[in-house]
């Protein structure tokens, strides 16, 4: 039997086998450089190699051997596939592989055949190898071995370049690396140096395992995690059962992700870390550059994608907000002209109807203050130019200020109307600003008056003793007050709109209530601006809703019965 150097032979017959048997060196008189048989299992069944006693082998010692013991591919679980390809195929298949034998590797040219039983059944493959290119190369000069290798990290780094998909990028990180370099499990991390721990963004592995994706470590928890950010050097930890090489992802010295490589050393299935040379890891940490450099670029294509959609979004929020603005401006501008041209023309048929004209024109003006006073606030918060005096404000004081304007228009809704205040044996201080306190109070009523048919509008406050620490001063405690009413409501879904400058809920919906959608926006901003917090709360459409903010307490006054401490703000 003779087998050429293209080993055309498409299959052996057992009877051709059996003749083998009976001749010293059997596998031998193919022809090949390296010739073994082994089973759907990786036992060698019978071996041959010219090179066996150069490197203190003999061909008896393999038989009866499986792969992972003296003469074994570095990637058994590659290889393995093409071992049961070729039994489940009947057909042969040519390969480049890495084999290991006394500590040292051999780049080899493989070609296996399937072994056909009397029944034209495959249980067993012959293996036919030679050296690449006629050369044997040891594992502490592996010089072709680290060429292949440049080479397909480098094309790596080159794929993984071509898009600006941070996600992508993540997850071809992770194959093409945890594949190439033969490696159990293969984790990329996010790292931003302000957060101070990494998140799992991508993982490869070869072992059926939990995922590890979203987990985040805190990085003052792994020396090893810190040494690699600080050094930006790839550094290899071993211990009785893995060896895991970690190297950090950088750009412009700066790291922004980790990539660790585990090797599960009881398999013995990879190409281990301490085997590698200091040029084989410096160039993984080239190809960690690489990917680092393609991580900033997306995620600086990425923030730049965000800006410019909230960009847009602004920009048709402060259209919309025009457009709506001006038919609020009209509204009671047109009033007032025609009740005032109404009276200038003599047509009021009394003094009454006259004062009835200039009551609804001074109606109309004060409602256009309003808007314009609501527009020129936002417009001083965005600048950031809102500047507030804080001092000493009365609770009962402030009450008292919002109910005289808000009452008589919860009477002629025919809704009820309360205001309940915290059961003290003294005044209740607050620090803040008056006026922008009671800002805040009418808007939230005018809202829920504004949206709210039937039932009614109802105020409280409580006190709670939680001291904390505003511009540098500490306070004993706030007061939380609540505005709550039983009108339209908003469905959950939309209850993130509420506190967007220049943004109504529904416009198609609230429209026929007026406003600039404003209310509660500035109403955020002066709350905030005073040390405090606001929230709104509604379980849905029709529902009703309630509003709460929360204002630093001057002075702890002295309470009947005082709330427990821990409350949602």
């Amino acid at each position: 039997m003779n087998v050429n150097a293209n080993y055309s032979q498409p299959s052996l017959s057992v009877q051709n086998l059996d003749l083998l048997d009976t001749i010293s060196n059997p596998l031998g008189i193919i022809g090949a450089e390296l010739a073994f048989i082994q089973n759907a299992d990786g036992c060698y069944l019978a071996f041959y190699w010219q090179q066996a006693k150069e490197h203190g082998i003999t061909d008896e010692q393999i038989i009866g051997t499986a792969l992972d013991e003296i003469f074994t591919p570095v990637n058994q679980k590659d290889y393995r596939e093409k071992l049961q390809k070729v039994i489940q195929s009947a057909m042969p298949e040519q390969s480049q592989c890495l084999f290991r034998c006394a500590e040292k590797l051999f780049f080899l040219d493989i070609t296996l055949v399937p072994v056909l039983t009397a029944s034209a059944q495959t249980n067993t493959v012959l293996v036919m190898g030679r050296s690449h290119e006629g050369q044997v190369k040891t594992a502490n000069h592996p010089t072709e071995t680290f060429a292949r290798l440049k080479k397909q990290l480098t094309q790596i780094a080159r794929n993984i370049r071509r898009t600006l998909d941070l996600d992508i990028i993540w997850q071809q990180a992770v194959d093409s690396l945890g594949k190439t370099l033969g490696a159990t499990q293969c984790i990329i991390y996010s790292y931003l140096p302000e957060q101070g721990y990494l998140r799992a963004v991508a993982e490869y592995t070869t072992e059926p395992s939990p995922s590890m994706i979203g987990l985040e470590l805190a990085i003052a928890q792994d020396p090893s995690f810190c040494q690699a950010l600080a050094t930006l050097q790839p550094i290899i930890i071993e211990t009785t059962q893995q060896i895991q090489l970690i190297v950090a992802t950088c750009y412009q010295d700066q790291p922004n992700g980790l990539i660790s490589l585990v090797y599960d050393t009881t398999q013995r299935e990879q190409d281990c870390p301490q085997q590698w040379s200091v040029a084989e890891k410096d160039l993984v940490g080239e190809v960690a550059d690489q990917i680092g450099t393609a991580i900033a670029h997306a995620t600086l294509y990425k923030e730049l994608e965000l800006a410019r959609q909230q960009a847009e979004e602004a920009s048709r929020l402060k259209s919309e907000f025009l457009a709506n603005t001006s038919h609020e401006i009209r509204t009671p501008l047109n009033g007032m002209i025609g009740f005032l041209k109404l009276i200038l023309e003599g047509m009021a048929d009394d003094p009454q109807e006259q004062q009835e004209f200039i009551q609804e024109a001074y109606s109309s003006a004060i409602h256009l203050l309003d808007i314009i006073n609501d527009i020129l606030d936002i417009a001083k918060i965005e600048a950031g130019k809102m500047e507030l005096e804080l001092g000493p404000v009365k609770l009962d004081e402030l009450f008292v200020a919002v109910e005289e304007f808000t009452r008589t228009q919860a009477e002629q809704k025919n809704l009820s109307f309360h205001i309940c205040m915290p059961d003290t044996s003294d005044e209740i201080i607050l620090h803040g600003n008056y006026q922008r306190l009671k800002q805040v109070l009418l808007n939230l009523v005018s809202n829920a008056l504004k949206f709210t048919h039937e039932g009614g509008i109802t105020i409280n406050a409580d006190v709670v003793r939680k001291k904390f620490t505003f511009q540098n001063q500490e306070f004993p405690g706030l007061v939380k007050v609540r505005v709550a009413d039983t009108g339209i409501g908003v469905s959950l879904d939309k209850q993130d709109k509420l506190f967007q400058s220049f943004s109504q809920v529904d416009g198609s919906r609230t429209r026929q209530y007026g406003g600039t959608g404003l209310g509660l926006t500035i109403s955020q901003k002066l709350v905030e601006a005073m040390g405090g917090t606001v929230n709104f709360y509604s379980m849905g459409e029709g529902l009703g809703s309630t509003v709460t903010f929360t204002v630093p307490l001057y002075q702890v006054p002295v309470m009947v019965s005082i709330p427990t401490e821990n409350f949602d703000v």
